[in-house]
Parts: C-alpha cells; structure tokens; sequence
C-alpha cells in the first residue's frame, strides 16, 4: 500500500513495484491541496500496477530505478507465460480445493483471496513472490482499518489470512518447481484471551431473568460446556433421554452443518439439563430437527442471539459483559469446584487430556488444584507426627 511522507519540505511517495520497495521523492511542497492531488496520482499507480499496465518511467521519468524497473518488469513477462501469476494460480488452487471443505470454509477462504491477497500479488508471476514481499504484506495489514470504529485487523485475523498465502505458495512451488519462499515466517504471537467464568449466583441471575424462550438454551449452554457450534446444530436425533445422554455428532457454523470430526462425544446430562430438554422437546420436537430454532424452525443465527438476546440480557442485570462462549468456561470451573473426575471432566469437553483443564481453570479452584500450598502443609504436619511417633 503506497504512503505520502515529507522530506525536507517536499512530498515523496513510499510504495512497492514488482516486490521492491520504491521512494521517489516529488517537487510538490508539503500542503494540503499538493497532497490531496498527490493522493489521486497514487490511487492511479495503485490501479495501474495492479492491472500490470504500470509504466515506471512515465510517472518517474528522472529517477534511478525507473530503468531498472522497466527491465524487471519485462522479465516478468517473459516468464509469465511459464509459471501462473498469483490471480491465474490462486483460482486454480481454490477450484481444486473445494472438494476438501465445507461452505462456510470456502466462503471464508475465497473471501480472504479476494480482499487481502489478490490486491497486493494478484499479477506477479508466483516465483517471483519473495519473502520480502511476504513480510512486507504482513505488516501492510497490520495497518488495514475496518467497520464504523475503524478498528485495526486482529493478530489472530492476521495469522489466518497468512495461512491460505502459505498453502498457495506451498503448492505453486511444487507444481512449477521453484523454492518456496514461505519459510522461517513464525505466526505471529497472540495475546490469549483471558477465561471469565460466571458465579454459580450469576448464573441463576441470568437464567431466571433471560427471555423464556432461551432459558432452556443457556442452562444447557451452562451446564454442559457445549460450544455454540455444537449446540445450535444439536438435533433430537442426537438426544438420548433413555441413557441420559447427548451425543455431539454435527455442528452449525454460519449456515451450515458439518461434521463435528474429532470432538465427536458423549455428554452425560445432570438431572437439570435433563428436565430442560424434556422441557423443550414440547417446545420444538415435533416442529424442527434441531432442539433450539427460531420461529420458522431453522437453526439459530448465533450473531442475532447474541445481539438480541445474550448481550442485554448482561447489560440488564449489570453483569460484565463477555463472549458467550463464557459457559463453556463456566461449566467446566464447576466440575472442577465440585471435585469431578478431570478425566471426566475432559470427557464431557471433548478434550484429548486433561492438560487444558489445569493451566487454564486451575487458578478458579485453588482448593481443588492446591495451588494454595495447603497439601504441602498437610503433608509436612503428617509426616511430623509420624516421625515423633503420635
């Protein structure tokens, strides 16, 4: 993304051409109006190298680079014809793939393509790509403002659009056999977000004051640590009241069901997420296969829950406000204060170990984790009294 910066009075422009970082600096004095004209001749390049029609000398024909650049760029067309260039490749990448996802997957990638990556490689020739140009597009979207707060993109998001750039580059580079150059680009670090399980008092606030109709969702939502995924694409077909068990096998994630793959499990329901399920299956189990569904029986939108529902229901009763998937928090810091089997525990989470449920809830429990140091005084006062011989 090209920049106007001021040198000595003077404007000059910051951009990038053919993976190489270009300044040339203007005759224009640093003022309003000389800026507003310079950001409509930069708008312009943009376009135009884009559209690989870009003519270097013509903008800068004074300039240094502006030879070098003109033999670059023919260069690149002489091997164009060999190797794809990103926006020729990409497509074909996604074509292929297509078979491998599921729709919301695909939506995302494609949307990822066409906002962020075609931009900025769309016509350079895939082995030209160099890590340079890489790091130089990772730091470009640290700057990428959106919605009405215009909020910067979040490291997380910044970490998943570099992931489709790998795998394209990944494959060009052995389908057309050059070095790929995606290498030694560590994610980057991620703050985790922090665990804010509700109070057992908290949430009897919340399911006694939540509109009737959600009451039954969120107690389950509480009580079984279900993600949303998981219980907004839950069907009776999957509720077992004989054995008292819910079976995870499918997943609703923004439109459509999908397998739920590894987290496929059996949840053991207390006696009330029981009676809220037999509760509810007067409600919806012979209008809709799914347990909880809007007015026309389709799966909940999760956004319009949230939106309409679960944020001022918090707001309502004062209680900070926080994602919800804060129940899945929540459900597991109660079978821990109640001294469950971790395993167990794991079990009913979908969790291969029990290493998640001790570095990240331990620090609710301290009585049951003993990070008080209250074992190690029992102990020390056992092993005392032993050795005096009481």
């Amino acid at each position: 993304m090209a920049s106007i910066r001021v040198r000595s009075g003077k404007l000059f422009v910051d951009f990038r051409y053919q993976g190489i970082r270009c300044r040339e600096t203007t005759f224009l004095n640093d003022t309003p109006a000389n800026q507003k004209k310079l950001n409509a001749i930069m708008d312009k390049m943009e376009a135009e190298i884009t559209l690989g029609i870009f003519d270097y000398a013509a903008y800068f024909p004074k300039s240094q680079k502006a030879e070098e650049m003109t033999q670059l760029k023919n260069r690149v067309k002489s091997v164009s014809s060999k190797v794809p260039t990103f926006s020729e490749f990409s497509q074909i990448w996604l074509s292929e793939k297509q078979v491998e996802w599921r729709n919301s997957y695909k939506r995302k990638v494609a949307t990822t393509i066409g906002n962020y990556l075609l931009p900025y490689f769309g016509v350079k020739p895939m082995n030209l790509i160099v890590k340079a140009d890489l790091l130089a597009f990772r730091a470009s979207l640290g700057k990428v403002k959106y919605g009405k707060n215009q909020d910067s993109l979040s490291v997380s998001r910044i970490n998943q659009i570099m992931i489709p750039l790998r795998m394209i580059l990944e494959e060009a580079s052995e389908r057309y056999e050059f070095e790929c150059t995606y290498k030694n680009i560590k994610n980057l670090k991620e703050v985790k977000s922090d665990v804010m399980p509700f109070t057992l008092d908290e949430v009897w606030k919340i399911l006694q004051n939540v509109r009737e109709d959600f009451r039954n969702y969120y107690l389950v939502r509480f009580f079984t640590g279900m993600r949303t995924s998981e219980i907004d694409g839950l069907k009776w077909k999957y509720v077992d009241f004989e054995r008292k068990e819910i079976l995870v096998r499918e997943a609703f994630v923004d439109g459509d069901a999908t397998k739920t793959l590894g987290s496929n499990r059996e949840i053991q329901m207390s006696q009330l997420v029981f009676d809220a399920l037999f509760k509810q299956y007067q409600i919806t189990g012979r209008k809709s296969e799914f347990v909880f569904c809007s007015r026309d029986c389709e799966p909940l939108n999760y956004r319009n829950v949230n939106r309409r529902v679960w944020h001022p229901t918090l707001s309502l009763l004062g209680i900070k406000a926080r994602r919800a998937y804060q129940t899945r928090h929540t459900a597991a810091t109660f079978w821990l204060a109640a001294g469950e089997n971790p395993e167990w525990i794991a079990r009913q989470l979908g969790h291969s170990t029990t290493e998640m449920l001790f570095t990240v809830y331990s620090r609710y429990v301290p009585d049951i984790t003993r990070k008080d140091g209250s074992a190690f005084e029992v102990l020390l006062e056992k092993s005392k009294l032993q050795a005096e011989g009481v």
